[in-house]
């Protein structure tokens, strides 16, 4: 995913696609004093201009073809707030929220549509990393009003809405699927 050069090799030789789901994305939870600056520039080169050159080797084929699509930029609720020990990961999740607004401006006028969808804690491999501490799991459930992680499946019925026509009017815009985490 950060070899720009290489995803767009591997895209450019392909039809266009209709749907993109870009997600990909890592964070190294530490606070703000003690985040490195390799660990500053893996998190955004990943989360942030990985999502935005796939996005745009994406649209561009599209806009070629004068086809319509639709790009779910998988953010997080932390696009939506702020939190102890993920400074850089809120921030560049803010940035794909802020990020998925102007390519939603830049790209409508090609019948092109560019949304969010911002999870809680999903339980993937990398997650299960960190909810294995039960003091960890304890504070996500504590936020989390439904009081349970998030599975996967939970994300499909978001993910099929934004893809399908039912969200032909949508663009610009981010369903938050949470738990509740961001009500208060």
């Amino acid at each position: 995913m950060t070899d720009t050069s290489q995803a767009r090799a591997l895209i450019g030789v392909r039809a266009p696609y209709d749907i993109l789901v870009n997600n990909a994305g890592i964070n190294y939870p530490v606070t703000f004093l003690d985040v490195t600056e390799d660990q500053y520039d893996a998190i955004m080169t990943l989360n942030v201009r990985a999502s935005y050159f796939i996005a745009q080797v994406v649209a561009a084929k599209l806009v070629a073809a004068g086809k319509p699509g639709t790009i779910i930029n998988i953010s997080s609720q932390m696009g939506h707030v702020g939190a102890a020990i993920r400074t850089v990961y809120c921030a560049s999740k803010w940035a794909i929220e802020g990020l998925t607004k102007a390519m939603a401006v830049d790209l409508a006028p090609h019948g092109i549509r560019v949304n969010t969808l911002g999870p809680t804690f999903i339980e993937t491999p990398l997650a299960s990393k960190f909810l294995a501490d039960p003091a960890f799991k304890s504070q996500v459930l504590s936020k989390i009003k439904l009081g349970r992680v998030g599975q996967v499946g939970d994300l499909t019925g978001a993910i099929v809405f934004l893809a399908s026509d039912a969200s032909s009017l949508m663009t610009g815009s981010s369903i938050v699927v949470d738990g509740g985490w961001t009500a208060d």
